[in-house]
């Protein structure tokens, strides 16, 4: 069996003991899953979306089932930064040693600029995740991830203000060419890079004729996504220096091993993780076998080899 030092992997210098990472908006503040099973087996947390000022969110309905996936227009529902660092990032350090992701939005540079320097005060942060493709927020979010030009400005304003940590930028899968916009935000000075956020996606209740999210359009994810994230990984992950987590569609130990044979670093596991509340540490308890059957004694060997 492969032994668990051979599952490690690092992220700008951070070591984290497995690749695994539940994915922002699928796992709470990490805080509601401590009765479900020891945090502790995971490589990393990405917490739930953050923003400077406390969010109801979007009206209600906001979820729609999809062959084989979902669509949500939660609309960035959240406390805000404040509580954030104060009160969710140190409670769950208490039970939890591994990496914690601070994922931020904002509806413009300057509140993006300055969520993340807050984040960036509080010392059990490791890593600040910059979500500038959220596809369910009017007036913000996806609009700075669709130009190679903006998604530079607000990674260069971020990373001015938040010198010492890591800035992964969370990239969106609706554009005509995410490498460009990859590149753009590396020279920016991004330390990593997150991808893919989640595609567009509508429903319509064909009874009532009108659609089934009071929104209109929302994030689809789940399983159905996860070939063409694999391949805007591939790609990114080629093009650039920097690393990635890749995410977008992850259900098992096997697509892991296929996002990290694409190119990523580490892999984010997003709305399995509604479906299945163990799927993570499913994946980690698989991997080993896995990795035994196909011949692969340490993990980061694997990493972009195709």
């Amino acid at each position: 069996m492969v032994k668990e030092d051979k599952l490690k992997v690092s992220l700008c210098s951070l070591e984290l003991k497995n690749p695994v990472i539940p994915a922002s908006g699928t796992f709470g503040f990490g805080l509601e899953m401590a009765g479900t099973y020891d945090l502790n087996v995971l490589g990393g947390i990405s917490l739930k979306g953050s923003t400077l000022e406390p969010r109801f969110g979007n009206p209600c309905p906001r979820i729609a089932e999809t062959p084989g996936g979902m669509i949500n227009a939660v609309g960035l529902q959240n406390p805000g930064v404040e509580v954030l660092v104060t009160e969710k990032v140190p409670a769950l350090r208490k039970i939890y040693g591994g990496c914690i992701i601070a994922n931020i939005s904002g509806f413009s540079i300057e509140e993006y600029v300055k969520t993340c320097s807050r984040s960036a005060q509080c010392p059990d942060i490791d890593i600040i995740e910059v979500n500038i493709s959220c596809p369910n927020v009017h007036g913000g979010g996806m609009a700075f991830g669709t130009s190679p030009e903006a998604a530079a400005q607000v990674t260069a304003a971020v990373k001015a203000a938040c010198p010492s940590k890591p800035v992964f930028i969370k990239l969106s899968p609706n554009v005509s060419d995410i490498v460009a916009i990859a590149r753009a935000c590396e020279d920016a000075g991004a330390d990593g890079l997150t991808l893919v956020n989640t595609l567009l996606g509508m429903r319509i209740d064909i009874r009532r004729r009108r659609p089934v999210i009071a929104n209109k359009y929302g994030g689809f994810s789940g399983r159905a996504i996860f070939p063409l994230a694999l391949s805007m990984v591939n790609q990114v992950a080629h093009a650039v220096s920097i690393p990635v987590m890749g995410c977008g569609g992850v259900s098992s130990a096997q697509d892991v091993v296929e996002m990290m044979m694409a190119g990523a670093t580490a892999v984010q596991v997003g709305a399995e993780n509604l479906v299945n509340p163990m799927v993570c540490k499913e994946i980690v308890e698989q991997l080993p076998a896995l990795m035994e059957s196909l011949g692969i004694t340490d993990i980061k060997d694997i990493i972009g080899i195709v």
